[in-house]
């Protein structure tokens, strides 16, 4: 059938109201999520225990390599680790002791808006845009590489996504800028077009103290807690180990600069299963943990008290190409278990995301970024890196992708909240006034709830074929291409001191000018 111009424009008209309905159903943004649902567990204390003592047997027999930092080597000969060449063994408990004893089980990251402060550990979940992909992907340029405009957008999408909690820190890698000064821009996007906590530089140990001098620029007199006399901790950084069992020195260089400033480090195995660990759950689980300890192990002995994030990251392989494969289900049985051995060491927990090895954001990529997205709500995952906007193995940052991932994070979000068991929640006054035989749809409980009673994706699409064939038959990546570009149309940006906003550029600028560009 033939549609005229006018009924087009008529159901375009009444689209729009509904996703304006849908956009205002979505109320106020909480600032992290505390869960108020039980964790799933798929081994019991034997198991944990086995794969505790195995950790323990590579730390103390096989040892772990802290390459090119001779004083990253001499930390560990003063704790008293056995250090040959730049392979480190450490006795067995002397890396869950320094942990136990001095790593905070919680700690509270400070945004520049006090609102905006996450809470991370505990029974909290903060979701935190994707990271690290050199390129980008929309339905209008197809994949191309990122540059600074890319970041901009993608740092104030994640600032008008109710569901990010966090402002990240790599989101896309700024390829028209230089490799060692693209980090004052990033850092900077953050702090200016956002007012939630970010994540800062680890590519050189300068980069770092760069992100901390930043910092303390824009946080001023509130730098320096007056209980405790020390920074407050406002950067959260990504301290990965090259597995198998080594830390460069460029890691190292990073954490040593952020652990002396009170900033957070997340300890992260890198881990493609199979070429980087072996091919089972249990073995992969046992170098994890062994490979995040020593790292939050030397993290306290550089600064006891310094905050930590124990990080897993554990992909399986395709045992016939070698390409990353995401969304199976032994990623998620690892997920669980390194979970549940967090809890039991008291430290916060990073994993998880919403990951794909699809290029483009397709049934594929939704498919299995949600059997990544559920194992890591279900397990109680702390910092929630690659919520949003994974494609491609983490090669390419999606557009589209990035807003239906928050679709989905805001689901999960109001999954860990679990059951209204209040006398609200319990409804008896609506059983009653209803009765027997008729329909709640007029009734005064569902009048005064029908707004917030059920989550309404901004995205989805439930009506009528009809209608939807007179909207002009968009599948989701369709009408997220719309909503991304709506959203940053009407982007207005954070309130920032002006005075802090030109003292920061005054630092970028002199800091800019010390050095000539380098693509190194």
């Amino acid at each position: 059938m033939t549609t005229t111009p006018s009924r087009r424009r008529a159901g375009r008209g009444g689209s729009e109201e509904r996703r304006a309905a849908r956009s205002r159903s979505q109320g106020t943004q909480a600032p992290y999520i505390s869960r108020k649902i039980p964790y799933y567990e798929v081994l019991d204390d034997e198991g944990l225990a086995i794969i505790e003592n195995n950790a323990d047997i590579i730390l103390e027999e096989i040892g772990i390599d802290f390459r090119d930092d001779a004083e990253a080597l001499q930390i560990w000969r003063d704790a008293g680790a056995d250090v040959q060449g730049e392979r480190v063994r450490m006795p067995r408990g002397m890396c869950r002791k320094l942990i136990q004893d001095n790593a905070p089980r919680e700690f509270t990251q400070v945004a520049r808006n006090p609102e905006r402060s996450v809470r991370i550990g505990g029974a909290n979940t903060v979701f935190v845009p994707a990271y690290g992909s050199p390129f980008i992907h929309n339905l209008d340029d197809g994949r191309r590489y990122g540059n600074i405009e890319d970041f901009r957008n993608f740092v104030k999408l994640a600032y008008l996504s109710p569901s990010m909690h966090h402002s990240g820190g790599t989101i896309c890698e700024p390829v028209d800028l230089p490799v060692n000064k693209r980090h004052f821009d990033m850092v900077y996007s953050h702090m200016k077009y956002s007012d939630k906590c970010f994540m800062g530089s680890v590519t050189h140990p300068s980069r770092a103290q760069d992100t901390v001098e930043m910092a303390k620029i824009l946080f001023g007199d509130q730098w320096i807690d007056p209980e405790t006399g020390k920074p407050r901790t406002a950067v959260i950084n990504l301290i990965n180990a090259n597995s198998p069992m080594t830390f460069d020195d460029t890691m190292l260089g990073a954490a040593k600069v952020y652990a002396r400033n009170n900033q957070a480090c997340v300890v992260t195995p890198f881990i493609l299963a199979g070429a980087m660990s072996p091919v089972t759950v249990a073995g992969t689980a046992a170098q994890t943990l062994a490979e995040a300890m020593a790292g939050m192990a030397f993290v306290q002995l550089v600064n006891p008290g310094a905050p930590v994030v124990f990080g897993s990251f554990a992909s399986s392989m395709s045992m016939q190409s070698g390409a990353p494969t995401f969304g199976t289900p032994e990623p998620a049985l690892v997920l669980y278990v390194m979970a549940n051995l967090a809890r039991r060491l008291g430290v916060p927990f990073r994993s998880g995301g919403s990951l794909t090895a699809s290029k483009v954001p397709d049934a594929q990529a939704a498919s299995e970024s949600a059997n990544t997205l559920l194992p890591t709500a279900l397990a109680g995952v702390n910092f929630a890196l690659h919520t949003a906007g994974w494609l491609e193995g983490g090669l390419a940052m999606g557009y589209e992708k990035f807003v239906m991932d928050a679709d989905q994070a805001g689901m999960m979000q109001i999954m860990m909240g679990g059951v209204d068991m209040s006398e609200n929640g319990q409804a008896m006054d609506a059983i009653r006034e209803v009765g027997p035989g008729k329909h709640f749809l007029g009734c005064a409980h569902t009048q005064a709830n029908f707004e917030n009673a059920f989550y309404r994706s901004p995205i989805a699409d439930n009506n009528s074929f009809e209608q939807w064939d007179l909207e002009g038959r968009q599948d989701m990546a369709q009408r997220a291409n719309t909503r991304w570009k709506k959203m940053l149309a009407e982007y207005e940006a954070p309130a920032i001191d002006p005075a802090v906003d030109e003292a920061l550029l005054d630092y970028i600028n002199r800091r800019k000018e010390s050095f000539p560009d380098s693509n190194i």
